[in-house]
């Protein structure tokens, strides 16, 4: 089974996506901040990681990057969930390694068609 993991600070973003996403036929796991998310990563493998940049302690571009440059995780696709839509933002986020960038507020029918492409690929 493929396994997502979702990365937000926002309860309602989280609780809708989680739904979204095993509606979809996902394992989904949970993470509220960047600490979590790197706990989560460490205990196990992951298809693909939905990621908000604005968090309260590590920041989503750190989280990306730390997936990036770690050879366990690197194959991770992330796709970044942000409402960061400057031009600006989403190039750093593709170029630190982001697979997809979407901008909120999103189609849940968009968001859930570009992440099962990039994981049943």
């Amino acid at each position: 089974m493929n396994s997502i993991l979702i990365v937000d600070d926002e309860p309602n973003i989280v609780m809708s996506l989680e739904y979204l996403m095993r509606s979809n036929g996902l394992d989904v796991s949970i993470a509220r901040n960047g600490t979590e998310a790197i706990e989560q990563l460490e205990n196990k493998r992951f298809n693909l990681v939905l990621l908000d940049i604005t968090m309260p302690d590590v920041d989503g571009y750190e989280i990306c990057q730390l997936i990036k440059n770690t050879p366990d995780w690197a194959a991770t696709h992330v796709v970044f969930l942000s409402a960061k839509s400057k031009q600006s933002d989403i190039e750093k986020g593709m170029a630190l390694g982001a697979t997809d960038y979407i901008v909120k507020p999103f189609s849940t029918k968009e968001l859930s068609a570009r992440i099962l492409n990039l994981i049943t690929a």
